[in-house]
C-alpha cells in the first residue's frame, strides 16, 4: 500500500470529518468569545464600515448620498466595496450590531484557516497534513487579530486562500477552461476590491501567473488575464471620474515624494522589504508600531510555522525545483511584502495581510515530510510532536496575552470604549439640540456618534456635522476631537474627546500687530543625533514677550493660527528644508506666559551636521523671524543608516 493510502486509510473519511469539524468549533469558540467585548468599543474604520453598511442595507446609500457607491468616502479617503455590501447583506438579517460586525470577520478568517487546510490536503493528498495546517492557521496570532475587527482587511485572507484554491485547481492542467480561468480572474478582482493592498498585490500575482508557462498554455493565461483586465473595468472607470481619489492615502503614508530620485526610492524600498522581513519581529519583538488589532509586543507569526517554512523552502529547492505551483507560491510570498514596503511602517500586519496565507502554504512539504512513511519514522514523529506542542503552547500564550490585552489602557483608548457609555450619553443629557459634531482631521469622531445612534435608534437629525474652519455657535452642544478649546464650558472630558457647550460668540482671528511678533525659545528637550529621515521628537518651551495674547486656535482648519515650527539649515546657516514639523498654539498664552510645545520633525535625507531652528509662525502672516524675533538653533548631526 502506498505512503498517500496508508495515510487516508489511517484517517478515514468520517474520522477526517469529525476532526475537521472539531477544528471548525475550536475556530468558532477562539473566534467569537470576544466578538463583542474584545476589543473593548469600536474603532473608528469600524463604526464608518458599519454605518455604511446599515445605510446602505436600508436606503441604498451611503452617509453621503451617494447611490449603491463602487468606493465609499470617508475620512478623505474611499473604503473598499467588498466588506461594506457583505456586511449590509449580513445587516439585512440581523440588523446593525457590533456583533454581527464581528461575527463577520471572525467566520471569514475560520473560513480561511480551514481552506488552508483544505488546499493542504489536495497539495499532499493527506488528510493529516489538512488537519494540522487548519490547525496552525486558526492558532495563528496574525490571522486571529484581523478576525477580531470589523474591517476590509478582515476578508483578505480568505480572499488569498480561495486565489490559490483556484490557481492549484488549474495549474495541473496544460488548458484552463473558461471556470478555470474565470475562477482565477474572479478571485484576483476579490483581493483588488477587498482591500487596498490588492490594487498593486493581484497585478503581481496575475503577473506570476506565467510561472506555469511550462505546463500550460499561453492561451490560458492570456484568458485569465483578459478576464481579470475586464472586472477592473469599474476601477479604471472610477479612477478617470475621480482622479487621484483613490492614491491619496498612499501618497500620505509613502516616502516616495517628487523630491525623491530613483536610486533613493531604491534604497528606501529595499531598506522596508528586509525590514517587513525581519525574523526578530515577527518571532519575539512583534510590531515595532503596533496598529490597534495588535497586541502589542506579540509575536504575529508562530515559531512552528515559520521552521516549517524555513525548511519548506530547503525541500522545494532540493526535490521541486521544477514544480511550478512551488516557485508560484514562493513568488507569491516574496511579492506579498511588495505594497506595505512602499510605506513608512515596518511589518503593518494590515498591509502585509496575504503574508501569513503563503509562509502556512509554504509550511506545507515540511509538514508532509514528516508525517511521510518511511524508516526515520519515529524520529520524525518526535519532530513533529514537539512543533505540534509548540504550537498549542504558542496559540495559548497568545490567547492569554489577548485577552489580558483586551482591556488594557491603549485598547480602551485606541477603540473609543468610553464613547457609547459616557461620551454621547453626557451629550444627550443635555437639552441643548442639535449636538455638534467638530472633528479635527486625524480624529473624524463624528462617524461614532451616528453609528451608535444608529444602535440606540436615535435619530440621525439629532447631530450637526460642522466644517473644519467653522466655529461652535455661541450656546452650542459640541463633542469634539479638537485639541484646543478655548471657549468651552465642559461637560465631560475623555482623550481624544471634549463634551461642551460653546460660552461666548465664536472668535473672529486676525493677525498680530507687527511689534507683537515677538517669541522667546527654548528647547527643553531632543536628541542631537539621527539618522536620514528619522522622526525626532522636538519639546521646547515659548515665551510670549509681546504686548498683546496669543489667541489659542478654536478649529484645526481655522485662519490665523500660532504654531511652533522649524527650518533645516547647514552649519552656514543656508537653508536646506524650509517647512517641517509643526505644533499647534493649544491654549491662549497672556504676555509674559510660556508654554511647552511637543512635535515631531524629521532628519535630512542626506547625512551631515544640520542646525535644527525654531520659530514661532502665524499661519497666512509670517513666521516671527521676519519681523525681528529671535530664533534658536540646535545642532544635530545625521548619520547615515546601516544600507546607505
Amino acid at each position: 500500500m502506498s505512503e498517500t493510502n496508508t495515510a487516508n486509510g489511517c484517517l478515514s473519511r468520517r474520522r477526517a470529518a469529525l476532526i475537521y469539524l472539531a477544528a471548525l468549533a475550536l475556530g468558532a469558540a477562539l473566534y467569537t468569545a470576544g466578538a463583542l467585548g474584545n476589543p473593548p468599543g469600536f474603532y473608528l474604520d469600524e463604526s464608518s464600515i458599519a454605518y455604511n453598511a446599515h445605510l446602505i442595507a436600508t436606503t441604498g446609500r451611503d452617509e453621503h448620498g451617494e447611490s449603491f457607491p463602487l468606493f465609499f468616502r470617508a475620512f478623505g479617503e474611499y473604503k473598499n466595496p467588498v466588506y461594506i455590501y457583505l456586511l449590509a447583506a449580513v445587516f439585512k438579517v440581523t440588523g446593525p450590531s457590533i456583533t454581527a460586525s464581528r461575527l463577520l470577520s471572525a467566520v471569514a478568517v475560520v473560513a480561511a484557516a480551514l481552506g488552508l487546510g483544505l488546499l493542504a490536503t489536495r497539495l499532499t493528498r493527506r488528510r493529516d497534513v489538512g488537519l494540522l495546517s487548519a490547525l496552525m492557521a486558526l492558532l495563528t496570532p496574525w490571522l486571529f487579530q484581523l478576525g477580531s475587527v470589523a474591517l476590509e482587511v478582515s476578508l483578505y485572507p480568505l480572499a488569498a486562500v480561495l486565489f490559490l484554491l483556484a490557481v492549484h485547481r488549474a495549474a495541473a492542467k496544460a488548458c484552463w477552461s473558461n471556470v478555470d480561468a474565470g475562477a482565477i480572474a474572479a478571485t484576483l478582482a476579490l483581493l483588488t476590491y477587498t482591500y487596498s493592498v490588492g490594487r498593486l498585490l493581484a497585478p503581481l500575482l496575475a503577473l506570476g501567473l506565467l510561472l506555469f508557462l511550462r505546463r500550460v498554455r499561453f492561451s490560458s493565461v492570456l484568458r485569465a488575464w483578459l478576464l481579470y483586465a475586464l472586472a477592473l473595468v469599474p476601477l479604471g472607470v472610477f479612477h478617470w471620474r475621480h482622479p487621484g481619489a483613490l492614491s491619496a492615502r498612499f501618497w500620505f503614508i509613502t516616502y516616495i515624494t517628487p523630491r525623491s530620485t530613483t536610486s533613493e526610492i531604491a534604497r528606501e524600498f529595499v531598506k522596508s522589504y528586509l525590514g517587513n522581513l525581519n525574523p526578530w519581529w515577527m518571532l519575539f519583538k512583534g510590531t515595532p508600531e503596533a496598529p490597534p488589532v495588535s497586541v502589542e509586543g506579540f509575536p504575529p507569526v508562530l515559531a512552528a510555522t515559520f521552521l516549517l517554512a524555513v525548511a519548506s523552502v530547503l525541500i522545494v529547492v532540493r526535490r521541486r525545483s521544477g514544480n511550478a505551483w512551488w516557485r508560484f507560491v514562493l513568488y507569491g510570498l516574496a511579492v506579498s511584502v511588495v505594497p506595505a514596503s512602499l510605506t513608512k511602517e515596518y511589518l503593518h500586519p494590515l498591509r502585509l495581510a496575504a503574508f501569513p496565507v503563503f509562509l502556512l502554504v509554504l509550511a506545507v512539504p515540511a509538514l508532509a515530510w514528516l508525517v511521510e512513511e518511511n524508516a526515520v519514522r519515529r524520529s520524525r514523529r518526535i519532530v513533529l510532536g514537539l512543533l505540534a506542542a509548540l504550537v498549542l503552547v504558542e496559540g495559548a500564550l497568545f490567547q492569554w496575552h489577548y485577552h489580558a490585552d483586551g482591556h488594557s489602557t491603549k485598547k480602551l483608548r485606541d477603540f473609543d470604549a468610553d464613547y457609547a457609555a459616557k461620551i454621547l450619553p453626557a451629550a444627550l443629557a443635555h437639552p441643548a439640540r442639535p449636538i455638534h459634531l467638530a472633528d479635527t482631521q486625524p480624529i473624524p469622531g463624528y462617524v461614532h456618534a451616528y453609528w451608535y445612534a444608529t444602535l440606540a435608534g436615535i435619530p440621525p437629525g439629532t447631530f450637526k456635522l460642522l466644517p473644519p474652519d467653522a466655529p461652535a455657535p455661541e450656546g452650542a452642544l459640541v463633542i469634539t476631537t479638537e485639541d484646543s478649546c478655548p471657549r468651552c464650558r465642559k461637560l465631560y472630558e475623555r482623550e481624544p474627546y471634549i463634551v461642551y457647550v460653546a460660552e461666548g460668540p465664536p472668535r473672529s482671528p486676525a493677525p498680530l500687530p507687527t511689534k507683537d511678533f515677538r517669541a522667546e525659545i527654548r528647547v527643553s528637550d531632543t536628541r542631537t543625533r539621527a539618522r536620514v529621515r528619522e522622526a525626532l521628537t522636538v519639546r521646547a518651551v515659548v515665551r510670549n514677550t509681546g504686548s498683546v495674547p496669543w489667541p489659542a486656535r478654536e478649529r484645526m482648519g481655522a485662519p490665523f493660527q500660532l504654531s511652533l515650527g522649524n527650518h533645516w539649515l547647514d552649519t552656514a546657516g543656508r537653508e536646506v528644508v524650509h517647512d517641517d514639523g509643526r505644533a499647534p498654539l493649544l491654549r491662549d498664552l497672556q504676555p509674559g506666559e510660556e508654554m511647552e510645545f511637543e512635535f515631531v520633525v524629521n532628519a535630512p535625507k542626506t547625512p551631515g551636521d544640520y542646525l535644527l531652528e525654531l520659530d514661532m509662525l502665524q499661519e497666512g502672516v509670517t513666521w516671527f523671524a521676519l519681523r525681528g524675533s529671535t530664533t534658536v538653533r540646535l545642532p544635530v548631526r545625521v548619520e547615515a543608516s546601516w544600507l546607505d
